[in-house]
């Protein structure tokens, strides 16, 4: 929290992930209890998500060329206006489903830019060698959000109603706005680039090539399949079979979001190189487990017990998750790899919400089988699909001219600065090298040999 400008980034995330969670769980209330209908509930959690996620490859391009806390801040006023509109249409009676449909369509086509352009702060203002601390802390971003967005929504909805909790996630993404001008964004401007287009083509290419990004989003994707039947499942199983209101929705997700909590603020003291994948595939296993019994509770205990079995080993996956991303990332491409990276992620979550409406129409149980196999599954993909080695801890990078890869190996200036200096403004060249960047189109990414010794991939003692 001592990195100039890390605690009013921090501050940001944690009040936009507060109000993104009081969405998520409002806009699935509101729709189930003002249309009654479990399929446009999945359709619209589908519609809220997706559409942003094919534009990712554009929003990282912006990312990286024109910063990233200034396109933040614009996606937090987008949020924030959508949720006062269907709100107030919904109080005049003057919102029917393909309305509220294409609202949370358009909403979702800036989503990409807050998701990538917060997570790539972290490592640029952040020094590598607290990066594990700062993934700690992004992931208590998210339980402590869940902790306090999910059940305050769930009180709102039950005593208020709907509107007013979709209305009051506007002060919050207005306040997440105000805090991320506060944030000093080192990006620069580069003259001379090529286009927005060529740009995004550029990091949609280093994803596909980099065995790593491609081994996580074949996890993840396929994992937050399971999160998308979930997040219309539960709240279907507390009002339909176990007869709960709103309220008793938001307090299991900040059940779930306490038990994520302490375990991410745990495991983030562990210095995890080398050990991520196996630290995802635990974590799945767990999260399998505790899906499995969903299926057969009858009781509220039964239930409470299995969501935070949940939360529990969310908080090591995501510390191994955004680390190894990191690692094999090189610097110059974070807001376009990160970016794409997390879309392709999280495409999972919307069509699994989306294929959840009708299967739970026809068995709820069914939807909740179908859930813990699925994750189940997943937990085979962080062994045979990414790497184990990045070539002794060197970060994934685009191959070079061999005369200047040689040099780059005798002496790295991005890895120099990164590992010498804790100010982010000294690490700001690290990031911005559009001459190895945009030739990169059509060279593929080289992992460092296995002889490099360097330590240029997060792996310097004392990290979380």
């Amino acid at each position: 929290m001592r990195v100039p400008g890390f605690a009013y980034l921090y501050a940001s995330l944690v009040v936009g992930r507060v109000s993104g969670q009081m969405v998520g769980v409002a806009l699935i209330l509101f729709v189930l209890s003002r249309y009654h209908s479990p399929q446009l509930a999945g359709l619209t959690a589908f519609l809220a998500v997706a559409p942003g996620l094919v534009l990712s490859p554009i929003a990282g391009a912006l990312l990286d060329r024109f910063g990233r806390a200034r396109l933040v801040m614009l996606d937090n006023l987008v949020a924030a206006a959508t949720g006062l509109l269907v709100a107030g249409l919904s109080w005049r009676h003057a919102l029917p489903a393909p309305l509220l449909l294409s609202i949370v369509f358009v909403s979702s086509l800036t989503l990409p830019l807050s998701n990538g352009g917060a997570r790539s702060l972290f490592p640029i203002l952040a020094p590598r060698r607290l990066w594990e601390r700062a993934n700690a802390l992004d992931s208590t971003g998210h339980v402590i959000a869940t902790l306090l967005g999910a059940p305050l929504a769930g009180a709102l909805v039950g005593f208020a109603g709907p509107e007013w909790a979709l209305a009051t996630t506007g002060i919050g993404y207005v306040a997440a706005a105000a805090l991320m001008a506060r944030v000093h964004d080192p990006t620069s401007r580069e003259a001379g680039r090529p286009s927005i287009f060529v740009d995004a083509w550029h990091g949609l290419r280093y994803v596909a090539r980099n065995a790593s990004l491609r081994g996580l989003a074949l996890t993840l994707s396929t994992f937050n399949l399971s999160w998308g039947v979930l997040n219309i499942a539960i709240p279907v199983m507390v009002l339909g079979r176990l007869h709960g209101g709103p309220a008793t929705v938001g307090l299991l997700w900040g059940a779930m979001g306490a038990g994520g909590l302490v375990s991410a603020l745990l495991f983030g003291r562990i210095n995890s190189r080398g050990r991520e994948r196996h630290l995802m595939v635990g974590a799945i296993v767990v999260s399998a487990a505790a899906m499995a019994l969903l299926p057969l509770a009858a009781s509220l205990p039964v239930v409470v017990a299995a969501i935070v079995m949940v939360g529990v080993a969310n908080g090591p996956f995501d510390v191994a998750l955004f680390t190894l991303r990191q690692r094999r990332t090189d610097p110059a491409w974070f807001g376009r790899a990160f970016a794409i990276s997390m879309s392709v992620n999280w495409i999972g979550t919307p069509i699994g919400s989306a294929l959840a409406g009708p299967v739970i129409a026809w068995s709820l149980e069914a939807a909740l089988w179908a859930a813990a196999v699925v994750a189940l599954l997943s937990a085979l993909f962080p062994v045979v699909a990414i790497p184990a080695d990045a070539g002794n801890g060197q970060a994934v990078r685009e191959g070079l001219p061999s005369d200047q890869a040689a040099r780059d190996q005798a002496d790295d200036p991005a890895e120099d600065a990164d590992r010498d200096a804790d100010d982010p403004a000294d690490r700001t060249a690290a990031l911005d090298r559009p001459a190895a960047a945009d030739d990169a189109g059509d060279r593929k990414p080289d992992e460092i040999p296995a002889g490099d010794k360097r330590q240029g991939d997060g792996g310097q003692p004392g990290e979380d």
